[in-house]
């Protein structure tokens, strides 16, 4: 297990960036920046954290590359594949995006996410977008979603057989697929579940936590490593057996200080691995 922030953190320059990452524990990092900047400083970021020997797990793009406008979903379409070629030519383990909405919000969860016609765009999409980068150095991963394809391990098998392209891989987010009762309430099955069916197809993992509400009805929520009742060291444990240099990242804080409480917390819970 190589544990890591998608945060770089506040630094400046590459090397304080990659050399702050290092003095953490952190062997892995979401590499911080974007096919659109400038080349010799893609390069000075590669260079030191090939040097700080950080495995760069992931290359963002957050993009929804199946926007209803024509012109938006063209221009998020090309920074997908801008960022699987930046990912290719850093050797990352992998680009992720999720899948995209079929409403306004990029990410949301919308009825349409789940019709015969948005899984069969998805697949184009993600066909598209790989055969235009045509890497070798990298895969092109969707992050499951609670309410966007894929929401469940059947589901991405369903996706990558449908997508049946060698360079589609699996990025393993297990909390935002804890979106029902018995998810939460077997989570230990549920990881096991994913690891059986997903296994070598995982290029990288986020960890979070997640709490069940008291109120009424089902609220599920996404919270800092510690604060919720998921059984984390389980699920690293899985990932571990899968591969023993699998990057675990750590997301979704607000600020320097949060990371570096939560990773303190994640280094301890997690001795060992």
């Amino acid at each position: 297990m190589r544990l890591g922030t998608s945060s770089p953190l506040k630094h400046e320059s590459a090397a304080e960036w990659a050399e702050n990452q290092k003095k953490l524990g952190c062997g892995a990092v979401v590499f911080p920046l974007s096919c659109n900047d400038p080349e010799q400083k893609i390069i000075e970021y590669k260079e030191a954290a090939d040097k700080a020997g950080l495995m760069i797990a992931e290359v963002g793009i957050w993009r929804n590359a199946l926007a209803k406008d024509p012109e938006e979903r063209k221009k998020n379409r090309d920074y997908c594949v801008g960022q699987l070629k930046l990912a290719d030519y850093l050797h990352a383990r992998c680009a992720v995006n999720v899948a995209g909405s079929f409403g306004p919000v990029w990410d949301g969860g919308y009825r349409e996410n789940f019709t015969e016609e948005a899984f069969a765009q998805t697949v184009s999409m993600i066909r598209e977008v790989i055969d235009r980068a045509d890497v070798k150095n990298t895969y092109f991963t969707i992050e499951p979603m609670p309410w966007m394809i894929p929401t469940g391990p059947e589901e991405y098998l369903k996706l990558i057989d449908a997508v049946d392209r060698e360079r589609f891989a699996v990025h393993m987010d297990i909390i935002n697929m804890i979106n029902s009762a018995d998810r939460y309430f077997h989570p230990e099955e549920f990881v096991d579940k994913c690891a059986e069916l997903l296994e070598k197809r995982i290029r990288s993992c986020h960890i979070k936590d997640v709490h069940l509400d008291s109120r009424y009805t089902l609220r599920l929520e996404e919270c800092g490593p510690g604060d919720g009742e998921f059984p984390l060291r389980h699920y690293v444990e899985k990932m571990n057996e899968i591969d023993t240099d699998m990057p675990v990242i750590l997301e979704h804080l607000n600020t320097d200080e949060e990371y570096l409480k939560y990773l303190a917390y994640l280094k301890e819970e997690l001795k060992g691995l």
